[in-house]
């Protein structure tokens, strides 16, 4: 196999097993627990309003963002969202220039629009569990990784992009660093 079709079969693969790793973390995380909860708990009944309207433009903005990140994960940092394929790569590009976790803001904006959406006490404290899940995995893993995987390059994004708020001016790495693609 020639080296150009070597690495379209790569980058195939990265691709499915991106798609499926979407499918499978956030589908089961924003989709089937969501839907689960939702289907027990009795949620109240969807009206169009301006409410169900702001709360279905929230869980598009949170898909977006999540898409978005996946496609980062993929194109810029050679990997894919699920902890065990990592991206190879210190993806800061994109929404990754203004804060260090557009992924989780992403699934976390998707939760409260479906909370919000059904009027959902239970989907609100699952929503409210899983932020602090995705905060003691960031704090006690991914941070820790990513300093031992990526050094000075990481340690310099850490100092100037906030871990869940968001920076107005985009991130840009110092003419040393090789955070850029």
């Amino acid at each position: 196999m020639s080296g150009e079709a070597g690495r379209r079969r790569g980058r195939t693969l990265l691709a499915a097993r991106s798609l499926l790793f979407l499918v499978l973390i956030p589908g089961t995380v924003a989709g089937l627990i969501p839907w689960l909860i939702a289907r027990t708990s009795r949620p109240q009944s969807v009206e169009l309003s301006t409410q169900s309207i702001l709360a279905g433009g929230l869980m598009l903005f949170g898909s977006a963002v999540l898409l978005r990140c996946v496609w980062d994960f993929f194109a810029a940092g050679r990997g894919t969202l699920a902890p065990f394929d990592p991206p190879r790569r210190l993806v800061v590009r994109g929404l990754y220039r203004f804060t260090r976790n557009p992924m989780y803001n992403g699934v976390l904006a998707l939760l409260f629009g479906q909370a919000w959406l059904f009027r959902s006490g239970a989907l609100l404290q699952y929503t409210l569990i899983v932020l602090l899940m995705f905060h003691v995995m960031v704090v006690l893993f991914e941070e820790r990784v990513l300093a031992a995987q990526f050094g000075a390059t990481y340690d310099e994004y850490r100092r100037a992009v906030p871990r869940w708020g968001f920076n107005v001016r985009p991130f840009e790495a110092s003419p040393t660093g090789d955070t850029r693609d």
